[in-house]
């Protein structure tokens, strides 16, 4: 059997600096970036997820920015397939995959498996069409604690999923998921965090850098091009926000707070579920630039693959 090919792998929760460290390694070791960012993926989402830059993304090759239309749907299924077909392919170019992003749903379907499980239940889904999320997410907790933990109680799809699955198998989520399997590649996994209080600063920081950079132009596009509430990208933090400043419900001050608040309580469910992850090795990215950073992953990555 051929060796396993070795995959880089750069994650941490939003705001800790992935992006501009993976381009930094990338250019180092020859690397191509599989974007693992879970609203990168959509086109016409430029501002609002902080994406790579054009001309970042012409100097090292990226994947999977700008591959789903706008209104489109994306899954971790899908993501799955996606990165066993671009590996290979990066690979056979004789160039490093890298791996970068915080979509925790995503990566965890490459690095711990995920499980197709029972088809959609249509009938299901209409009886509980009329139920607030949060009963669902109580009554997800009582047939699934492990599951209700890991998802946010705003996350009507993947909490009616988990109950569908339930209900159509008997077995949790979580269970299926825990028999799940990796990909068969050579994760080499490493995590940037920074210390609360400077996380809590680069935040509000790309916040604001957001707002100055024209998201709530951006959304207004959006909208007038058929963006509505139905669709996935529609959940992205920084579109409901502005949606409300637009329809005057809140002033931009206010549009800011919110969007902040959303964006830490997101970074801390990152955090959380990467926390558990034994493989992972952490950098403190709090004061170091990039350069930095990238020199003792490179070095690291070399010790480890030879």
């Amino acid at each position: 059997m051929p060796p396993a090919i070795s995959v880089l792998v750069l994650v941490g929760a939003t705001a800790t600096g992935k992006t501009e460290v993976g381009i930094e390694v990338a250019r180092r070791l020859d690397g191509e970036i599989v974007s693992a960012d879970s609203r990168a993926f959509f086109r016409g989402l430029d501002v609002v997820t902080a994406k790579p830059t054009s001309a970042e993304r012409g100097r090292i090759p990226h994947h999977l920015i700008n591959s789903v239309p706008t209104d489109g749907a994306y899954d971790a299924m899908a993501f799955r397939r996606d990165v066993a077909r671009l590996v290979p392919e990066i690979a056979a170019r004789g160039r490093i995959p890298i791996l970068v992003g915080g979509g925790t749903l995503y990566l965890g379907s490459v690095l711990r498996g995920i499980f197709e499980g029972p088809a959609k239940d249509p009938k299901f889904r209409k009886s509980v069409a009329g139920e607030a999320t949060h009963a669902l997410h109580r009554r997800l907790h009582e047939v699934d604690p492990d599951a209700a933990d890991a998802i946010h109680p705003n996350d009507r799809l993947r909490v009616v999923r988990a109950l569908e699955v339930h209900s159509a198998s008997g077995w949790p989520i979580s269970r299926w998921q825990a028999e799940a399997r990796p990909l068969p590649y050579d994760f080499v996994t490493f995590g940037l965090r920074r210390e609360r209080d400077d996380h809590r600063e680069a935040i509000e920081a790309r916040v604001r850098r957001m707002i100055e950079d024209g998201l709530v132009d951006e959304v207004k596009r959006l909208r007038t091009g058929g963006l509505n509430e139905a669709a996935q990208a529609h959940r992205t933090i920084g579109i409901p926000e502005a949606v409300a400043y637009l329809a005057g419900d809140s002033t931009e001050a206010e549009m800011e707070e919110a969007i902040v608040h959303e964006t830490w309580s997101l970074a801390r469910r990152q955090s959380a579920w990467f926390r558990r992850d034994r493989e992972i090795a952490w950098l403190d990215a709090t004061g170091r630039s990039v350069d930095d950073l990238a020199t003792e992953i490179v070095v690291r990555w070399r010790e480890r693959i030879g």
